[in-house]
């Protein structure tokens, strides 16, 4: 789909299911197939929309002007109109996290369930800022280094799993075979709005605690449960651990996942 101000890139999405409507917002470096555990899963209830964010997958590049949070999740707006969907819960996991509260924020009235997994500690001192080296690294040489993969892959996945298995295999290359110009154009942009966002204790504290969870791996590096037992106190939510999970327990323990959307959809959406 083409947004109003993308220029010339395309939005992709995958739309499946029918029901209420899910959006979700994937991973930064993923796309939208890393959601396909839960795609199978919640489609049978519910119409799931799953984006690639732009630069990703198979979505074209950032659109100019896209500058901030607001502007993503503004996109993302977009995007529902087009579809003509009114109301949606949105289900994001790490950056999509970050986009979903602000589009929570911007349109409450039509956000009717948030939920946030693992969701960057950006607030937190010295916390992901320090990857800004590896993006002003990756924009200089037009790649992304293998001691810069190695270093992603180790944050990104619990350490019981990497590197062995071949879907973090898989994952790495891909990240060692990016092209320059989708690092360069889409990419490390991207990467500087996500990593430059702040997230106020009391931007948290608009969020309505009633329709929001949080969760992460009790094993994640990047979100760890004392951060976000911290988040939740901060918003008055529930907050849950996925057991022997990383940074994508989506990816790590699925069927738990799984188990804890469809409860909590049922809960907030029906």
């Amino acid at each position: 789909m083409r947004l109003a101000g993308s220029g010339d890139g395309l939005l992709h999405y995958q739309d499946r299911g029918r029901g209420p409507a899910v959006l979700l917002g994937h991973g930064y470096l993923w796309d939208s197939a890393m959601w396909e555990p839960q795609i199978q899963a919640l489609s049978r209830q519910y119409r799931v929309i799953a984006p690639d964010l732009w630069g990703h997958g198979a979505s074209g590049p950032l659109p100019p002007g896209t500058e901030c949070l607001d502007h993503l999740a503004e996109q993302m707006l977009q995007l529902m109109d087009a579809l003509d969907i009114p109301e949606f819960a949105v289900v994001g996991l790490s950056a999509g996290s970050l986009w979903g509260a602000e589009l929570a924020l911007r349109a409450p009235q039509r956000v009717r369930a948030l939920v946030m997994l693992d969701p960057c500690p950006a607030a937190e001192p010295g916390g992901p800022s320090r990857y800004l080296g590896m993006l002003d690294a990756a924009q200089a040489e037009g790649r992304i280094a293998p001691e810069s993969v190695a270093a992603i892959v180790s944050v990104f996945f619990r350490s019981a799993t990497a590197p062995a298995t071949p879907l973090v295999q898989a994952f790495a290359r891909s990240l060692l075979s990016m092209p320059a110009d989708r690092l360069r154009e889409s990419v490390v942009p991207l990467g500087r709005i996500l990593l430059g966002c702040r997230d106020a204790p009391d931007r948290l504290a608009r969020l309505d605690s009633a329709t929001t969870l949080l969760m992460c791996g009790d094993a994640d590096r990047l979100c760890t449960p004392a951060v976000l037992q911290r988040m939740a106190a901060r918003i008055g939510c529930e907050a849950l651990q996925v057991p022997e999970a990383g940074h994508f327990p989506s990816l790590d323990q699925p069927e738990f996942v799984n188990r804890c959307l469809l409860q909590w959809l049922a809960r907030t959406l029906r």
